[in-house]
């Protein structure tokens, strides 16, 4: 659980004197705050000449209030509708701007991916961001097992499989209706694809009908989050649809910022009995894809979730306990998408730089890709050496393909076949390798 903040008591008087006096005066803990945009368990750890925590506290709290927006997710009972706050601060304006520059332009796509097999590339990010998203959730096992499930189209045999199967059509098929407009039957759909083969026939797409579902810490077994009455579900539910439709100009939320308290809303409304995770992240992605940012589907902005999982959830607690300030989450979102875009231009350069080096090899009449990656790493190391099954796995093709490519290779002399049995054998570098190479 978090710690609550300290409360107090706001004054327009003080807290124009307050902000005045305390920004001019540009200190690091205040700078620092707003552009990580700390909470109170962070703030309480600084240390300022002149100021103790509880007033820089203040200040950060007195500057967000006199800058946030709302917005109103509407219940009938209006004292169950969701109230949110957000501030777009200048420093995540700059993040804002760095993202439309790199997701959106048409010419960053060509420059970024040029030399690279987009198909290819785009279903692997498309595998990786269903592997990530359903580990998020629980599900165990290799990316290897479950690519090479996906690839070879093959029937999933654990549950594990089963989430990531579906969270893979899921995404297909958000990519296919990108451009459409969100609705409740469409809810029910995305999280039908979601929780197929994995929950009861009867929560499978369609909201919950009670309220014994919470949000648990799985090591204490501490609530740490009620959701809205399943009664108020259709009337939010259909406000976020609203909410997801309309950008208007006069009231405009930038696209990023507004996905983002999209995925926020599902996870805090918790309108299904399970698979809202994984609904929440699908939903953002559709957001993103529908306004533009073409870069979203290259990307496994799961994966990077993953590896801050403890962030991500802490996201969604700093905004419940901090009067529903979303702006944590805001942070915690664009933090991962250009976090997840670094990784991708790594990703990109590394294969261009393999490429090129696997170009001297793959000029060689009758070598294809696979073997030249083979002869590529037995330049790198000459002394590691191979298995007909390690070929199999690494390229995810069949045992007599992978036999076929490593024997063509001893028949030309760049490998040699070295018998550890009577069945199996390594294959190391060959005789003729240094001068057919080096």
């Amino acid at each position: 659980m978090i710690e609550k903040a300290p409360e107090f008591e706001f004054s327009q008087h003080f807290s124009d004197t307050l902000v005045q006096v305390d920004f001019q005066s540009g200190l690091e803990s205040i700078i620092k705050s707003q552009k990580e945009y700390y909470y109170w368990d962070k703030v309480k750890y600084l240390k300022e000449k002149f100021l103790k925590p509880e007033r820089i506290w203040k200040i950060l709290k007195i500057s967000r209030s006199l800058n946030s927006k709302k917005n109103l997710i509407k219940s009938t009972t209006f004292d169950k509708s969701i109230l949110l706050n957000y501030n777009v601060n200048e420093f995540l304006q700059q993040k804002l701007h760095y993202l439309d520059f790199n997701f959106g332009a048409g010419l960053q796509k060509e420059k970024l991916l040029t030399d690279l097999d987009k198909q290819d590339y785009l279903k692997n990010a498309l595998m990786e961001e269903s592997i990530f998203s359903s580990m998020i959730e629980g599900a165990t096992t290799t990316r290897v097992k479950a690519k090479d499930m996906l690839r070879k189209n093959k029937k999933p045999k654990t549950k594990s499989e089963q989430m990531i199967l579906n969270n893979y059509k899921t995404i297909q098929y958000i990519s296919e209706y990108q451009g459409e407009e969100i609705t409740i039957e469409k809810l029910y759909e995305i999280h039908r694809l979601v929780t197929e083969n994995t929950l009861k026939t009867e929560d499978v797409g369609v909201f919950r009908d009670n309220n014994d579902v919470n949000v648990v810490n799985e090591l204490t077994g501490e609530i740490v989050h009620t959701p809205p009455n399943f009664e108020e579900l259709n009337d939010l539910m259909t406000s976020f649809c609203k909410f997801f439709n309309n950008n208007p100009k006069e009231d405009f939320i930038h696209p990023i910022v507004k996905g983002s308290i999209l995925h926020f809303l599902i996870g805090y409304i918790h309108p299904f009995v399970d698979g809202n995770g994984r609904t929440a992240r699908a939903i953002f992605y559709w957001y993103l894809l529908k306004n533009g940012y073409w870069l979203t589907e290259y990307l496994s902005i799961s994966r990077v979730i993953m590896k801050t999982k403890v962030q991500y959830e802490k996201a969604y607690l700093y905004t419940e306990i901090d009067d529903m300030d979303v702006t944590y989450f805001i942070h915690y979102q664009v933090k991962v998408l250009v976090r997840a875009f670094e990784e991708l231009k790594t990703y990109v350069a590394k294969k261009k730089k393999e490429q090129s080096k696997l170009s001297k090899y793959l000029k060689l009449e009758g070598i294809n890709e696979r073997q030249a990656i083979i002869l590529q790493k037995i330049e790198d190391d000459s002394n590691r050496f191979f298995t007909v099954k390690e070929i199999e796995n690494t390229f995810s093709i069949t045992n007599q393909t992978a036999r076929t490519d490593i024997e063509e290779l001893v028949e030309r002399g760049f490998l040699k076949k070295i018998a550890i049995n009577k069945k199996a054998s390594n294959y190391w570098k060959g005789d003729k390798f240094d001068s057919a190479f080096l």
